[in-house]
């Protein structure tokens, strides 16, 4: 598969045959493999959600045939055709799902509807950008061209070891970390509700401080006639760094969404992986893993661990309660057939940081919400991007949201792919985290991933700084003052181990 230049122009052209290949295997083939492997029921709803299978396994064969690298626009449409495609033409096909509530054929057909209208406001939204892609960014480009400051991420090192110090012991020691995550949440089951809290709070100061400590050290620039002690201090903490994210972020007893961030944000992040040739192989192995390894990455979730029992996907589809988005929409939408729509949940996540003693009236989390009507006496559900905004005010604040997003995330891709070439800007850093972390987002709920997401997003902007005038480290100083050649002056990346693309 050969991916050529017009004769005419320098700018590369999509590999045809790329594309028709990943069609057919996304659009065609996995979904009537799902279908035969059920004793499908054919209704309304079930045939508006083959639209929705052709609408997102199509837009996900365009980002992995694309010409440029575009991880935004890949973790939205890969979480949409896995679990908002594959997945519910399973249990519409077989009327069978993972989780006990269950709802009628015009609810079902209605929530498909949603899925949908969400789906073309984002390709709309993205549509948009692109077509505006021209003109500069006034917010966006400046924002995504800061670069590491090496004081502010040596800092942030140093910061992030002695959280570790002074938390972990809080958290029930090192052992506590490599529990299952049933046992973790048996313990905060039995805890008060306020301690519950501060220690869900302690647990994401732990992680994601470590996280972006341990990216940023590997990327922050450094001088070829630089500090020595700087450069002793880097590899000082890098292998305390890695110990601590082995600790605080891994799988065992962390979400495998979040673990899976932390590890994919790393790679993706590598100098090796910012072309469009080696992010289409690495991102057609992330499907291919999200599709093939993640219905079994739950093995850790529990105590007991049986052995691990290879079933098709139809049936994972319809067992497996990581897969219960569809369903939750679906539980969404019959809430406000009987409870109506509440506008003033929207400024729930924004304003996330408020007590509920100084705002009594404060709303439920989303998914929360959901479990009591379905009537679960578990309530730690997700709730999907999509029925949030439906309970906000219906199919308008749907068709808003996503459409500015589509165009956020266009756009954003768009001026990676235009840095790629420069190291340690925050658009190297940042992209790919939010990308993957973007599946967390989209599954929900808001209340209860906007705090994660605020710390996601705040620690980059604090060690980095606007592009301008470099500051040498105070060895370097005097050196420079004498006539140098450029190649001395310029800063250059910590070695990722990979080539430059």
């Amino acid at each position: 598969m050969t991916y050529g230049k017009r004769p005419d122009a320098a700018a590369p052209v999509r590999g045809i045959a790329a594309l028709c290949c990943w069609a057919l295997l996304l659009v065609v083939l996995l979904p009537v493999l799902i279908l035969q492997s059920t004793d499908a029921r054919f209704g309304a709803a079930l045939a508006l959600q083959c639209v929705v299978v052709v609408h997102t396994g199509a837009a996900l064969a365009r980002v992995l045939t694309d010409v440029r690298a575009r991880l935004i626009a890949f973790g939205f449409w890969l979480f949409s055709y896995v679990w908002l495609g594959l997945a519910p033409l399973a249990m519409l096909a077989t009327d069978a799902y993972p989780r006990g509530f269950m709802v009628d054929a015009n609810t079902a057909f209605l929530t498909t509807a949603v899925v949908e209208a969400g789906l073309l406001a984002y390709s709309g939204g993205s549509a948009l950008a692109s077509w505006r892609s021209a003109r500069t960014s006034v917010a966006l480009e400046p924002l995504l061209a800061r670069r590491l400051s090496p004081v502010r991420v040596l800092l942030l090192c140093g910061a992030a070891l002695l959280l570790a110090v002074a938390l972990i012991p809080g958290q029930g020691g090192l052992s506590a970390f490599f529990l299952s995550r049933q046992a973790a949440n048996e313990a905060a089951a039995a805890a008060e509700p306020a301690a519950s809290a501060d220690r869900a709070m302690a647990a994401w100061l732990l992680s994601v401080p470590a996280f972006w400590a341990l990216v940023a050290l590997v990327h922050v620039p450094r001088f070829s006639a630089g500090d020595r002690t700087l450069r002793g201090l880097r590899w000082l903490l890098l292998p305390l760094l890695i110990a601590v994210n082995v600790v605080v972020n891994n799988p065992i007893s962390q979400p495998r969404f979040w673990a899976g961030t932390v590890l994919l944000a790393l790679v993706f992040s590598a100098s090796w992986l910012r072309g469009p040739r080696a992010f289409r192989i690495g991102a057609a192995a992330v499907a291919a893993v999200v599709l093939v390894v993640f219905p079994y990455s739950d093995y850790f979730r529990y105590d007991k661990r049986e052995a691990v029992k290879v079933v098709s996907l139809a049936e994972q589809f319809t067992s497996n309660g990581d897969y219960d988005a569809f369903q939750q929409v679906e539980t969404g939408v019959d809430y406000v057939r009987t409870h109506g729509f509440t506008p003033t949940a929207a400024l729930g996540p924004p304003l996330f940081f408020v007590p509920r003693a100084v705002w009594p009236g404060k709303p439920d989390d989303a998914g929360i919400l959901l479990a009591r009507h379905a009537g679960y006496t578990f309530t730690n559900l997700s709730a999907p991007l999509w029925v949030e905004t439906y309970m906000w005010a219906g199919f308008p604040s749907v068709i808003a949201v996503f459409g500015l997003i589509g165009a956020v995330g266009r756009r954003i891709d768009h001026l990676r792919h235009r840095l790629r070439r420069q190291r340690g800007t925050l658009a190297a850093l940042v992209v790919p985290a939010f990308g993957f972390y973007q599946l967390v987002l989209l599954r929900g709920s808001l209340m209860a991933i906007v705090g994660p997401l605020a710390l996601l997003v705040c620690i980059p902007l604090l060690i980095t700084r606007k592009p301008g005038r470099r500051v040498l480290p105070p060895s370097a100083q005097e050196s420079a003052c004498a006539p140098t050649s450029s190649e001395h002056r310029a800063a250059s990346p910590l070695p990722t181990g990979g080539a430059r693309t």
